[in-house]
C-alpha cells in the first residue's frame, strides 16, 4: 500500500484566506440521522425521493462510485503492562489492566496499522494491548502526528489478524451517531458495491443505492464504473485552525483501474457528463487529474495506485467532475469545503438551509443532494462542458413545490420511514 501519513496537503488554492466560520450553519440535533431508513433508496432531490434518481438522469452520464469496504476498525482491549516505572500501589490494577479503545486508521503492512488510541496519553511506546481473551495482541511501536500510534499486531492462535478484526472489531460509526453499533450496521454501513476492505468510514453517498436502482440507472443508458479510495483521517479529521489555509489534510490511498480511466477519457471525448458518487470519488479523480496535468500525460486521469493529499477548497479548478451526488456534511468540515468549491459557498449554504427547513435527515445515514452542471432529462443535447463554466444557473431546491408547501413542517424524527430517503437537486 502506498505510504500515507500526515504529509503536507496540496490546496486547490484559495483566492483569499477563508475563515472556518464561513463554513458554518445551524442544524437541529434531531435532524442528525441515527439509523438508516429501511429502504436504501428511500432518501430526497429538488425535493425528490432518491428512488427517482434514474428518471432524473439525462441517460448518457458516466457515474463513478467508490467500491471501498468498511472494516470493523474499532477495537476494545486492555493494557497488558507497562515498560516504565511502576504506578502507585492504589492504582496498580487499573493501570495495568485499563481499558483501551483503538480506531484503526491506515494499514502500513499486513500486521502493522496506524491507529487512534484512547486514552492516548497513557499508552506509551512499548506497551502491549490485549484483545478478546488474549488471542490478539498489539505492541505500540511509535507515536505520530494527530495523536496517532503505530501498532504491530500478533495473532496468538490459528486465526490470522484480519479474521480477529472481523470477529472482535466493531463498525466504526461516526461520533454523531449516538449509539453503539448494531449487527445490522455491518450490512447497512456498506454500499452495495463495497468490495475492497480497508476503509474506516463508509463512502456515504453510495449508501443510498440498491441493486434495483443500479439496474434502472443502467437501463436508462448511463454507465457505471468504480475506483477505490480507502476512507481515512483525510475525510473526517476536523479542521482545528481558524482558516482553511492552515489545515493539514491527512492523505488517503486510492486506486483507479485502467478500465475506469479509459471510460472517463471516452466520456470526456464524447462530451458525456461525469457524475461522482460522493466526495471521496471527487478527491481521487481530481488528484489523479492534477497528477496527469503536472506530468504532461495525454490522458485526463492517471490510472493505478496513488495517495491523495489534495485539499479541495473554494477556488479549485475541477478537471474531471461535472456532477456530484453527496450527503449533507458537518459544518466547518473539509467535506463541506469541497462541496462549496464545486457549487459555490452561498449556493450550498442556501441549499443546506432549505434542507434544514424541509426536515431533511443529515450526515452518514441521512439524505443527499445532487449538484450538476447539465440538465437532467433526455433531449438536452448541448455539450455539458460548455455549461460547466456557468455558475449562475438557478438553484432548483430552494423552493418547495406547491404540494410540499401545503404540508406542515416535520422534523426528520417525525417523518415516516416509508417516505424514503430524500434527494435535494440543484444546478451549478
Amino acid at each position: 500500500m502506498p505510504e500515507g501519513g500526515g504529509s503536507t496537503a496540496r490546496h486547490g488554492r484559495l483566492p483569499l484566506p477563508m475563515r472556518l466560520d464561513e463554513l458554518d450553519y445551524l442544524l437541529p440535533r434531531e435532524q442528525i440521522a441515527q439509523r438508516p431508513l429501511e429502504c436504501r433508496e428511500a432518501s430526497n432531490f429538488e425535493d425528490r425521493l432518491f428512488a427517482e434518481l434514474p428518471s432524473l438522469l439525462r441517460g448518457d452520464e458516466l457515474l463513478v462510485v467508490n467500491n471501498a469496504r468498511v472494516i470493523p476498525a474499532r477495537l476494545f482491549g486492555r493494557r497488558a503492562g507497562v515498560p516504565s516505572e511502576p504506578p502507585p500501589r492504589t492504582r496498580r490494577r487499573e493501570h495495568l489492566a485499563g481499558k483501551v479503545e483503538i480506531l484503526l486508521t491506515r494499514e502500513v503492512d499486513s500486521a502493522t496499522w496506524e491507529a487512534l488510541v484512547r486514552p492516548g496519553r497513557k499508552i506509551q511506546v512499548g506497551q502491549r494491548i490485549l484483545f478478546g481473551e488474549g488471542e490478539l495482541e498489539a505492541e505500540v511501536l511509535s507515536r505520530g502526528q494527530l495523536g496517532l500510534r503505530t501498532l504491530h499486531f500478533m495473532a496468538r492462535d490459528q486465526n490470522n489478524i484480519n479474521q480477529h478484526f472481523e470477529r472482535l472489531g466493531h463498525v466504526p460509526l461516526p461520533p454523531y451517531i449516538e449509539r453503539a453499533d448494531e449487527a445490522s450496521d455491518r450490512e447497512r454501513y456498506q454500499t452495495v458495491f463495497a468490495k475492497r476492505p480497508g476503509a474506516i468510514a463508509a463512502p456515504t453517498a453510495g449508501l443510498h443505492f440498491s441493486a434495483e436502482i443500479l439496474h434502472r440507472i443502467r437501463a436508462r443508458g448511463a454507465e457505471i464504473c468504480e475506483l477505490t479510495l480507502h476512507v481515512g483521517l483525510g475525510t473526517f479529521e476536523p479542521i482545528h485552525s481558524e482558516t482553511l489555509e492552515s489545515h493539514v489534510m491527512h492523505s488517503e490511498s486510492y486506486e483507479i483501474p485502467v478500465d475506469t480511466a479509459e471510460r472517463i477519457q471516452a466520456a470526456q471525448n464524447a462530451g458525456r457528463p461525469i457524475l461522482a458518487i460522493g466526495t471521496t470519488v471527487v478527491r481521487a479523480l481530481e488528484d489523479a487529474a492534477l497528477r496527469a496535468a503536472e506530468s504532461g500525460a495525454a490522458h485526463l486521469v492517471l490510472p493505478g495506485k496513488a495517495v491523495a493529499r489534495l485539499f479541495i477548497v473554494p477556488g479549485f479548478r475541477f478537471r474531471v467532475v461535472e456532477g456530484l451526488l453527496t450527503n449533507f456534511h458537518l459544518p466547518r468540515s473539509t467535506l463541506l469545503a469541497l462541496v462549496c468549491a464545486f457549487a459555490g459557498r452561498e449556493r450550498v449554504l442556501a441549499a443546506y438551509q432549505h434542507a434544514v427547513n424541509a426536515g431533511y435527515r443529515f450526515y452518514s445515514y441521512g439524505d443527499c443532494s445532487l449538484v450538476r452542471s447539465w440538465e437532467g432529462r433526455c433531449g438536452d443535447s448541448t455539450n455539458p462542458r460548455a455549461r460547466n463554466s456557468s455558475p449562475d444557473l438557478p438553484l432548483q431546491n430552494l423552493r418547495r413545490s406547491e404540494k410540499q408547501a401545503e404540508r406542515p413542517h416535520r422534523t426528520a424524527a417525525s417523518r415516516p420511514a416509508e417516505e424514503g430517503q430524500r434527494l435535494s437537486l440543484f444546478t451549478r
